[in-house]
């Protein structure tokens, strides 16, 4: 067996009393609270990041492809549905789904209100899964390509501003370069969602993309453009620049950082947060540590004095004491791991903690558990802390056997 780790773990197990042992748990205290706050605040910003692109990317893809011109409009320019690379680019990999879309901007008209809205028109290969949860009455629509629905998804946002429910009719107005008066459209409310991110909710109504084709006088053949959702977020600068190279010279290709960016960059900010919350604690840990190994040192000068006396090397009796400091941190980061999970999964479970989402987006703290950022949360701490305690240590070399007895 490794003697500084044999005469460690002795010192370790002894259970009498010293006054090094307040000073201890305080090390070990302040270990485990910076974990928990350092695992929290990763799983709050990365959940809170995760659950907003989620939302951005369910309203229109991580990818859409549209006519290449200089329409900043919600209107819709034509693109032919017969392109090379539609539908197959979905089994590219990388790639999950492809689908087709088109807008166009209305009005909302009832007995006394009016609502400006952008309807947004689906096809038959529209991917549900994002409103699943997101309905919160009613049901979504079924599209078919042999004939087109009246029922339509409007948000919570729009059904209260307007005194809207499931099952009722509405009239939507809508306006054409070549027509002098609105055209009209009955359409039957078939659910009602809401994602939290009212800057959508407020405008968008989800219907089918045949009404659209008949109001812009379009062919069966023609839509607004293509989604494209992929599977890793991370790939997405990647695969925006594959889709591009497949495409035709008379179309775009914008990935969802591009179409917004001034919510990617306020998400980009938040990293930013954690960063320093994450260096605050690790700072304070090693200030704890460091304060915790000085008083053990102090406290066990004689027993440092004799086995210089028998011939130890400093070097080896440092590492008697860095083994004592890396057990405190393993206990340390143990209650640490234990707080911040019991934390973690209340709030998973439960929602206890209440968001606004008008400002936050979200209506309950969000969680994202990752087990790579538990990994490197843990190692980084034990590393830093290590290393840190390796210069403290060093006042060993400055305690010689006869000082050592005389301080006894």
């Amino acid at each position: 067996m490794n003697l500084e780790f044999f005469i460690a773990k002795r010192i370790i197990s002894k259970n009498r009393a010293n006054f090094s042992r307040p000073i201890v748990r305080i090390a070990v205290l302040s270990i485990a609270l910076g974990v928990a706050v350092m695992i929290v605040s990763v799983a709050i910003v990365t959940g809170f990041q995760k659950e907003i692109r989620n939302k951005v990317i369910g309203f229109g893809g991580h990818i859409v492809i549209s006519k290449y011109d200089e329409n900043i409009s919600m209107e819709s320019t034509p693109v032919s549905i017969n392109q090379p690379f539609y539908p197959s680019i979905g089994n590219e990999e990388g790639i999950a789904h492809i689908e087709i879309y088109a807008t166009k901007a209305g009005i909302i008209k009832t007995d006394n209100e009016i609502q400006g809205v952008v309807l947004k028109g689906i096809g038959s290969d529209y991917d549900w899964s994002f409103f699943k949860n997101k309905i919160i009455k009613g049901a979504p629509f079924t599209v078919t390509d042999t004939g087109k629905t009246n029922n339509i998804l409007v948000s919570e946002y729009i059904a209260k501003q307007l005194l809207l429910d499931t099952g009722q009719s509405l009239l939507m107005y809508f306006i054409n370069k070549e027509q002098t008066q609105p055209s009209v459209r009955k359409f039957r409310i078939s659910g009602i969602y809401n994602t939290g991110l009212e800057e959508f909710d407020k405008i968008y109504v989800i219907g089918d993309i045949h009404h659209i084709q008949r109001l812009n006088n379009w062919d069966s053949t023609q839509v607004g453009g293509f989604e494209i959702l992929i599977k890793n977020f991370k790939d997405l600068d990647k695969i925006t620049e594959s889709v591009y190279n497949r495409i035709g010279y008379d179309l775009n290709c914008s990935n969802v950082r591009q179409q917004y960016p001034q919510i990617f960059d306020w998400l980009d900010f938040q990293d930013v947060n954690v960063t320093i919350i994450i260096v605050m604690m690790v700072v304070v840990a090693i200030i704890n540590m460091i304060s915790a190994l000085l008083i053990l040192i102090i406290e066990k000068t004689l027993l440092i004095g004799i086995l210089k006396a028998l011939g130890m090397k400093n070097w080896s009796v440092r590492k008697i004491f860095l083994y004592n400091a890396t057990y405190l941190i393993v206990r340390g980061l143990i209650w640490g791991n234990i707080i911040a999970l019991v934390f973690c999964f209340v709030q998973m479970y439960f929602g206890v903690f209440k968001l606004d989402p008008s400002s936050y987006y979200v209506r309950e703290v969000p969680i994202n558990l990752d087990i790579l950022s538990l990994i490197l949360i843990n190692a980084g701490t034990i590393a830093v802390c290590v290393l840190a305690l390796i210069v403290p240590t060093y006042v060993i070399t400055r305690i010689t056997p006869v000082r050592a007895m005389r301080f006894s």
